[in-house]
């Protein structure tokens, strides 16, 4: 049976982006700055992104002082145990993390935290997890309980498979992803459960490791393939970085040529050429990032009584140059409430 949508239940999720009515209202009515600036520990996982310009400028508006220490992961796992020492020793007012993997090796899963390794006495505020109560960051997103909050930025799973149905109704999804990003595996878990629910079946693959362990670009184009001989009619883009490192290149131009249509969960991949996608704004997403740390440092909150939130809307973005390639044009109804895209791709 395939698996359909109606107009009414995607709007909601579709509109543009925006930081909720609170953080606007805060905003407007000015903060206190003391002389001494708050000191704040970032670690990002792959470089500088709209997130972190986000949540920079969100401070220098709001005439908040801050001094931002930023440690880079540069995908290598092993850079984390450094930066942890140089927290302990340095003692910031607060740590920013970028990601689930990122965020789980800083605070530990909420059922296993490590004495010794995790941050416990620090709070922490984290960016750019899809999943946090799937990934153990948290238990309960309402009251973290524990010295955690932060932002989510990957729409609800199943408003995101909403999106491809009312676009083009499937019957089987292709997913690719890295195994060693929590990120994405618990995407996929979630992705599975609805497919069993709503009657979809779910191909994938996953990127090859290397001999360090270490996700490959090697052989990924043959990947896409399999996924379109496998009968996927749709090609699922989780919020997986190293995908987003051969998106442009590689994944989507492949799909591309299949005839094979993308939906991108993240800003990242839509900007990489993908045919539509719902999507949070990566510099809004920072924005709400710094609004959470601003409760901590200037409200004087405790992270463990700070929901974990996302952003109230998102885009439901279209790539027409990618439809008019597909031969695969947008059903009428949508044009009214979707965000066209003209160009190709944005450059990242």
């Amino acid at each position: 049976m395939e698996f359909t949508a109606t107009r009414r239940r995607l709007i909601a999720a579709a509109a543009a982006s925006a930081l909720p009515n609170l953080v606007l209202a805060q905003a407007a009515s000015g903060t206190k700055s003391s002389t001494k600036p708050f000191r704040i520990y970032a670690i990002t996982f792959r470089g500088m992104t709209d997130v972190e310009k986000g949540f920079a400028e969100y401070f220098a508006a709001r005439k908040i002082p801050v001094q931002i220490t930023y440690r880079d992961m540069n995908r290598d796992a092993t850079r984390l145990a450094v930066f942890l020492d140089e927290i302990r020793t340095t003692k910031p007012d607060l740590i920013y993390t970028w990601g689930t993997s990122v965020t789980l090796g800083v605070v530990g899963p909420y059922d296993a935290v490590v004495p010794g390794q995790h941050i416990t006495d620090i709070p922490v505020v984290f960016t750019l997890v899809a999943s946090p109560a799937l990934a153990k960051i948290v238990q309960d997103t309402k009251a973290p309980g524990r010295n955690v909050t932060g932002v989510t930025h990957v729409g609800p799973t199943d408003a995101q498979i909403r999106a491809m149905a009312a676009y083009r109704p499937f019957k089987t999804l292709g997913v690719l992803y890295t195994t060693s990003e929590r990120n994405s595996v618990v995407v996929i878990e979630e992705i599975r459960r609805l497919g069993r629910e709503q009657g979809f079946h779910t191909v994938e693959r996953t990127f090859r490791m290397d001999a360090s362990r270490k996700p490959t670009a090697e052989g990924a184009a043959e990947l896409v393939r399999e996924l379109k001989e496998a009968g996927a009619q749709w090609l699922y883009l989780p919020p997986d970085s190293f995908l987003g490192t051969l998106a442009e290149g590689i994944i989507i131009p492949t799909a591309m040529e299949l005839g094979l249509p993308t939906f991108a969960s993240t800003e990242q991949l839509m900007q990489a050429g993908a045919l539509s996608g719902l999507v949070s704004r990566y510099y809004s997403v920072g924005q709400f990032t710094a609004h959470k740390a601003e409760q901590i440092l200037v409200g004087k909150q405790s992270p463990a009584s700070i929901p974990v939130e996302t952003l109230q809307r998102f885009s439901y973005q279209i790539r027409m140059p990618a439809a008019r390639r597909l031969n695969l044009p947008p059903p009428l109804p949508m044009l009214s409430y979707a965000e066209l895209i003209t160009t190709d791709s944005v450059p990242q």
